[in-house]
C-alpha cells in the first residue's frame, strides 16, 4: 500500500521525527524556515534490529533524568527546596518522590526565608506572639483510608497548613494498612504533634512508636488501642523521649507489661491521667511501680479487666494522694481486704468520683470504709456488684456528707426499703439518683404506724430504669419522699400506669423541667395531659416515645400549654394528622428537636404540614413512618432546609 500511495513505510524514519505523506502528483506547500538546513523532509529506509535500537535510544533520550538518580541524591535536591508549598508540589510528582520527602526530617530542612520587603505601614509583629497564635491541625483516618501514603501526605501538607496538633487512626486498610512506614513519615514531619491516637492498626510494631518517640517530643496524650505488636520497647521510648506526656490510655495491647508502666511512670512526671485496659502481661508490679512514682500528679487512674490484686489496689490507695477520679472495672482477684486497705491508707483524701463495676469484692464493709476514709467524695457509680446490700448503701450515704450523685446498676440485692433508707441519710449536697435493672428493687407497704414518712428535699433528679418489680405503689411513695424533684426519667416500667404518676404529678406540679416516660405502654393521655397542665411553663424536655395510648389530645395540650418546650418525642405513638397540624400551626412554640419515628397514623399529608414549623427547629426523626413516601419527605426538605432530617 505504501508503495501505491509514496508513504514512508513503518521501517523509515524521518530524519527530523516527523513523517510527511507524499503523494505523486501533489504540490505542497512549506513556508520556508529560518536557515533551515532541509528544505524538505527525506526518508531512509534501515533494518528491523536498527529501528529497534534507534526507537530504544530515543525512549531513554525521553525519561527524565532525575528519575535515573539513586534515592541519596534526589534526598539531596528535594530537601534543598525553598518552602513548604514547593515540597507539597513536588510529592505530587510521584510516589518516589513523596516517599523520599516523607523521609526528611523537619531539622533537615532549610529555614524558611522571606524575600520581600517588610511593609512600613503594618506594625512590627513579635516573633513569640507570632509562634502562639500559629494553628494547630487535626486529622483523622478510618477504615480504608488509613494508609502509609495518606499519611506520608499529611506529613508533608503540615508543613504549609500549620503544625499538626493531633492524629487519630481508627482501623485500617485491609492489604495496604498503616504500617511502621506510615508513622515513620510523621515522626519525621510531624515534631509539633501532641496528641497521637492510634486504635485497632495490627501491623504497627514499637519501630514506628519509636520514631514517634524521637520526632514528636512534644507528645502529650497517647492513645494506644488493639495493637498487638506493640509492646513493653515501644513504650518506654515514649516515656524517654516524650517528657510532656498527660494521658496514657493503653486498651487490648497484649504484649504490654509492667516494663513500660514502670518507664512512664518514672520518665513522665506530668502524668495526670492514665488508663489500662485488657492487657493480660500488667500486674501488682507493674501499677505498683506506675502510682508509686506518678502518684503525686496522677488526677485519673482506670483500671479494667486486669489480673491484679489486693496489693495493687492497696497501693493506689496509699499513693494517689492528688486522685480525683477512680475507675475500677472488672478486677476478678480484688478481695474485700483489697477495698478496706484501699480506703483505710488514707491516701485518697482528695476523690471525688469512683465507680467500681463487675468487682465481685466490694462488700458492704468496703464500701463503707470508701465512705468514711474519702471525705470528698461527691460521685458514685456502682455496677454489678453482687456482694453490696441495703445496709451498705445506708451506711455508705450515712458517711458521705457531700455526695451528689448514686448511680446503682444491676445491683440485685438492693432493695426499694434500702434505696428510701438511704435517701432519708443522705446530706443536704444530695441531688441524683439512679436505679437501672436492679431486680431486687419491689413495692413495699408502708408500716400502719407510720404516719409521717420523713422527706429527701435535696433530690432533684431521679432516674428508674428497666426495674420490672416497680410499680405504682413504688412510684407513689418516691414521690412522697421526694417532692422536689426536676429531672425524671421513668422508662422501660411495664406496670407504671396513670395511677402510680398521678401522685407524683401532683408532689412536683410546678417544679419539671425534664421527662422522659419512654416505653411505658400503660401510662395514656390523662397523666401525660395531667403532667403538662401542672408543668407546662416549666418543662422543656419531653420524651413519650413507645407510649402507644398517647394521642392527639396530648399534643392540642402541649401546644396551648408548653410554652418553653424544646425536645419532643412523640415516636410510637398515635398521634395522627390532626396532631401535627395542631403542632405545626403553633406560632408561640419553638421547637428544637421533634421526633415521630414509628408514627403509624402518619400519612404524607402530616409531613407536609411539618414545613410550616418555625426555624428553630433543628433536627426531625422520621424513621419507619411506612405512610409516607419520597415525594412528601423531598417537599418537605425543600421547605426544611435548615433543618437536619433523619428518614
Amino acid at each position: 500500500m505504501s508503495t501505491l500511495v509514496n508513504f514512508p513505510s513503518k521501517n523509515e524514519v524521518c530524519a527530523e521525527r516527523f513523517l510527511f505523506p507524499h503523494y505523486s502528483g501533489v504540490a505542497t506547500y512549506q513556508p520556508p524556515c529560518k536557515r533551515s538546513r532541509i528544505t524538505a523532509p527525506f526518508c531512509f529506509a534501515i533494518a528491523e534490529d536498527q529501528f529497534a535500537k534507534l526507537n530504544q535510544k530515543w525512549e531513554e533520550k525521553r525519561l527524565c533524568y532525575i528519575d535515573a538518580l539513586p534515592n541519596e541524591c534526589l534526598f539531596e535536591i528535594l530537601r534543598r527546596l525553598p518552602g513548604a508549598r514547593e515540597r507539597c508540589a513536588s510529592a505530587c510528582v510521584s510516589k518516589k518522590w513523596l516517599s523520599v520527602l516523607s523521609s526528611i526530617r523537619s531539622a533537615e530542612l532549610p529555614k524558611e526565608t522571606k524575600t520581600t520587603l517588610p511593609d512600613l505601614n503594618e506594625d512590627p509583629i513579635d516573633v513569640e506572639e507570632e509562634t502562639e497564635t500559629e494553628e494547630c491541625l487535626q486529622r483523622s483516618l478510618e477504615g480504608k483510608k488509613a494508609t502509609d501514603i495518606r499519611l506520608a501526605a499529611i506529613s508533608i501538607s503540615s508543613g504549609s497548613r500549620g503544625t499538626l496538633g493531633k492524629l487519630t487512626i481508627q482501623g485500617s486498610h485491609p492489604t495496604r494498612g498503616v504500617t511502621d512506614k506510615g508513622l515513620t513519615a510523621i515522626g519525621r514531619g510531624c515534631p509539633s504533634l501532641r496528641v497521637l491516637s492510634i486504635w485497632n492498626v495490627p501491623r504497627v510494631t514499637d519501630t514506628g512508636l519509636s520514631e514517634i518517640a524521637d520526632g514528636c517530643p512534644l507528645l502529650e496524650k497517647v492513645d494506644l488501642v488493639e495493637c498487638p505488636l506493640i509492646t513493653d520497647k515501644g513504650l518506654i521510648a515514649i516515656a524517654r523521649k516524650c517528657p510532656n506526656l498527660t494521658s496514657l490510655n493503653v486498651e487490648s495491647c497484649v504484649r504490654i507489661g509492667n516494663d513500660g508502666l514502670q518507664a512512664i511512670g518514672q520518665c513522665c512526671p506530668k502524668l495526670t491521667s492514665v488508663t489500662i485496659k485488657n492487657c493480660p502481661l500488667v500486674g501488682d508490679k507493674g501499677i505498683c511501680d506506675l502510682v508509686s512514682s506518678a502518684g503525686a500528679s496522677l488526677t485519673k487512674v482506670k483500671l479494667h479487666g486486669l489480673n491484679i490484686g489486693d496489693h495493687a489496689i492497696a497501693n493506689v490507695g496509699f499513693h494517689g494522694k492528688g486522685v480525683t477520679d477512680l475507675t475500677l472495672s472488672g478486677l476478678q482477684l480484688v478481695a474485700e481486704r483489697g477495698f478496706w486497705v484501699m480506703a483505710n491508707t488514707l491516701g485518697l483524701q482528695k476523690l471525688k468520683s469512683v465507680a467500681i463495676i463487675s468487682c465481685p469484692g466490694l462488700t458492704d464493709l468496703g464500701l463503707a470504709s470508701i465512705a468514711k476514709c474519702c471525705p470528698g467524695l461527691k460521685q458514685v457509680h456502682l455496677r454489678r456488684c453482687s456482694q453490696v446490700s441495703d445496709a451498705g448503701v445506708k451506711a455508705f450515704c450515712e458517711a458521705a456528707k457531700l455526695l451528689e450523685s448514686l448511680q446503682l446498676e444491676e445491683c440485685n440485692r438492693i432493695t426499694l426499703n434500702g434505696v428510701l433508707s438511704a435517701l432519708i441519710m443522705c446530706g443536704p449536697k444530695f441531688k441524683s439518683l439512679s436505679l437501672v435493672k436492679c431486680l431486687g428493687i419491689k413495692d413495699i407497704i408502708t408500716p400502719p404506724g407510720m404516719v409521717q414518712i420523713p422527706s429527701c428535699a435535696s433530690l432533684r433528679s431521679l432516674t428508674v430504669r428497666n426495674c420490672p418489680g416497680f410499680t405504682d405503689a413504688s412510684l407513689a411513695m418516691v414521690g412522697k419522699i421526694c417532692p422536689m424533684l426536676e429531672n425524671i426519667e421513668l422508662s422501660g416500667l411495664g406496670d407504671v400506669s396513670d395511677h402510680g404518676l398521678l401522685p407524683l404529678i401532683n408532689t412536683c406540679a410546678g417544679r419539671l423541667v425534664n421527662v422522659n416516660l419512654c416505653k411505658n405502654a400503660n401510662l395514656t393521655d390523662i397523666a401525660v395531659t395531667s403532667l403538662v397542665k401542672a408543668n407546662g411553663n416549666t418543662l422543656k424536655l419531653l420524651n413519650l416515645d413507645g407510649c402507644k395510648k398517647v394521642t392527639d389530645k396530648t399534643v392540642m395540650e402541649i401546644v396551648e400549654r408548653c410554652a418553653v418546650l424544646e425536645e419532643l418525642d412523640l415516636s410510637r405513638s398515635m398521634v395522627s394528622d390532626y396532631g401535627i397540624s395542631v403542632l405545626a400551626s403553633a406560632k408561640e412554640l419553638k421547637l428544637r428537636v421533634l421526633s415521630l419515628a414509628g408514627c403509624q397514623k402518619l400519612t404524607g399529608k402530616g409531613v407536609i404540614l411539618l414545613g410550616n414549623m418555625g426555624k428553630s427547629l433543628e433536627g426531625l426523626n422520621l424513621l419507619s413512618c411506612n405512610l409516607v413516601n419520597s415525594y412528601n419527605l423531598a417537599s418537605l426538605e425543600e421547605k426544611l432546609w435548615w433543618c437536619d432530617i433523619l428518614v
